[in-house]
């Protein structure tokens, strides 16, 4: 009885990802998904007397252009192949066409910001300054600081000009240097060489998982063509890299209207999101996999936090203010993997099942962001503390009896004994 009931757990848990699917295809998309632009809920009200003065945040650059060319040119080569020997069904022929569009507006732009990448910036620092105005009284410093990719600097300046517009009177100071890369979005040896090691294993879930054939039979009316012209091998590249477009037009106000979701059955769409989600999981989970290593690649990062708060909070002359940091979503997800922010911490060995406990795509769409909110009381040394993941309230694997908030002595404690076991890696 106790394993049906499991079972039950389980299927239950896997029908809700692919509801979310079936709703909103987009999501699947994982990273490539848009930032929302409405429907936050509101911040539940700190205990009685506390008021916000300092924030803490990394964000990830908001919605780019896809960075290789190569996935755009794979299924469009593909297509013309097929167009040429007049192959293409007509619905095969449509996609084409897309694909051109898209790919001649991608020219000399890849991996640059979009034009709703700027404006999901805008949106987030008009929310921030309406959420917590006590953070950006005038004279308060903002200190915003970038990775020296283009994206994110646009990000960043994006923020801070609508922080400008709302108070003239803060102290905004703006950096991007190699000289902050160290935690800003540190090239970890170790976690790439752990990473590797998994290559093939991720290969045969990748195999298992990724099957283009119902996608080949939309795009080519000549099975026999297809059979004798495309390998397998080569066919699922195009599958995930079509997928990545089709996600990825969310990006664009362009292409806003532009659907090719109808190519991938509901199981397309479900498998290839799980390899896409088991591939992230290796790269930044704090799995035995990658001897549970891989997410303290943003170890420098959460001391960087640390020392903020602290310089904020116990400051010679301590004022409001933010420290922002703006970078990307290799960074954001292993953080929250490090922190175990919303459980993102969950440890497991096994990829079959991975998607029914730990999904990618509710933490790092464009724009994705994390903020430590911090609340004192006038007369109390008891710092509160509010975690934010997309604006909306998260929690940490911390004891609190005012929840959402914790208390930041509690919450440093934990992170400081969770730098302090850092595992040793045998390669």
């Amino acid at each position: 009885m106790f394993a049906c009931l499991a079972l039950v757990g389980v299927l239950c848990l896997t029908a809700g990802v692919r509801e979310d699917f079936k709703a909103n295809p987009k999501l699947s998309a994982n990273n490539y998904q848009a930032y929302p632009v409405d429907g936050f809920p509101a911040i539940t009200a700190a205990p009685e007397g506390y008021e916000p003065f300092f924030i803490n945040h990394y964000g990830r650059h908001g919605s780019r252009w896809l960075i290789h060319e190569s996935n755009y040119t794979r299924p469009l080569n593909m297509l013309e192949k097929g167009m040429r020997d007049g192959k293409l069904t007509p619905r095969g022929e449509q996609v084409l066409k897309i694909l051109r569009e898209v790919y001649e507006a991608s020219k000399g732009r890849l991996g640059e910001l979009s034009d709703i990448g700027h404006e999901q910036h805008q949106g987030i620092a008009r929310r921030m300054y309406k959420n917590f105005p006590q953070v950006f009284q005038d004279g308060a410093p903002v200190v915003a600081r970038s990775t020296v990719v283009i994206r994110c600097i646009l990000s960043m300046q994006n923020e801070v000009d609508v922080l400008a517009s709302l108070n003239p009177r803060l102290k905004i100071k703006t950096d991007a240097s190699q000289a902050e890369m160290y935690y800003m979005n540190y090239s970890d040896s170790i976690a790439r060489k752990l990473r590797s090691t998994m290559s093939p294993t991720m290969r045969e879930y990748r195999d298992k998982w990724v099957n283009p054939k119902g996608l080949l039979k939309k795009l080519f009316k000549d099975q026999r063509w297809v059979k004798d012209n495309i390998d397998m091998d080569e066919a699922r590249s195009m599958m995930l890299n079509l997928f990545d477009v089709t996600g990825n037009m969310q990006s664009h106000h362009l292409f806003q209207d532009v659907n090719l979701y109808d190519l991938f059955s509901d199981n397309d769409i479900y498998n290839v999101w799980r390899y896409n989600n088991a591939y992230w999981y290796i790269h930044s989970g704090e799995t035995p996999l990658t001897q549970c290593r891989v997410d303290y690649m943003e170890a420098n990062l959460l001391r960087n936090f640390i020392q903020d708060a602290d310089r904020a909070i116990t400051g010679d002359n301590p004022t409001p203010g933010a420290s922002l940091r703006f970078g990307h979503e290799s960074v954001v997800l292993p953080f929250c993997c490090l922190m175990g922010l919303n459980g993102a911490d969950y440890r497991t060995t096994d990829l079959e099942t991975l998607d029914q406990h730990w999904q990618s795509y509710k933490i790092f769409p464009m724009a994705c962001n994390i903020q430590f909110v911090y609340f004192r009381k006038a007369g109390n040394d008891d710092i509160l503390m509010l975690p934010l993941l997309n604006e909306r309230e998260a929690t940490l694997p911390v004891p609190t009896d005012v929840a959402p908030y914790y208390h930041w002595s509690d919450v440093r404690d934990y992170f400081l004994d969770k730098l302090s076991r850092q595992p040793v890696v045998r390669l």
